[in-house]
């Protein structure tokens, strides 16, 4: 049941990680294209309360989807089970949200 649940959730950080993608390449595009300086670029996000929010969501779902996933590989490549299998997959998912979340604060707080 677990398996199925995981399952199901990884579907689901998909369909809100795809447009949130999307999102995030199209504003690194203009950014680029328009040739902001990364100093222009945290002077536009540092204080914005949309781009904390867009990008501490992005950090949260793509935690989740990443962790399921290493989850996965890990049992079927190296065949790991139970505990083992759950501390790596919940390791992955704080890992990843903490770095993360770091660099989402160290944008986005003036």
């Amino acid at each position: 049941m677990l398996d199925l649940r995981l399952y199901l959730l990884q579907r689901l950080s998909a369909l809100i990680l795809a447009p949130m993608v999307l999102g995030h390449i199209a504003v690194m595009i203009y950014a680029v294209q328009g040739g902001l300086t990364a100093g222009e670029i945290l002077g536009r996000t540092q204080g914005s309360l949309f781009w904390a929010l867009f990008y501490g969501n992005f950090v949260f779902v793509v935690a989740v989807h990443a962790a399921i996933g290493l989850r996965v590989v890990a049992h079927e490549w190296l065949g790991l089970r139970g505990r083992g299998l759950t501390a790596l997959g919940w390791g992955a998912f704080w890992v990843l949200l903490v770095l993360g979340m770091n660099a989402v604060w160290a944008v986005s707080v003036p």
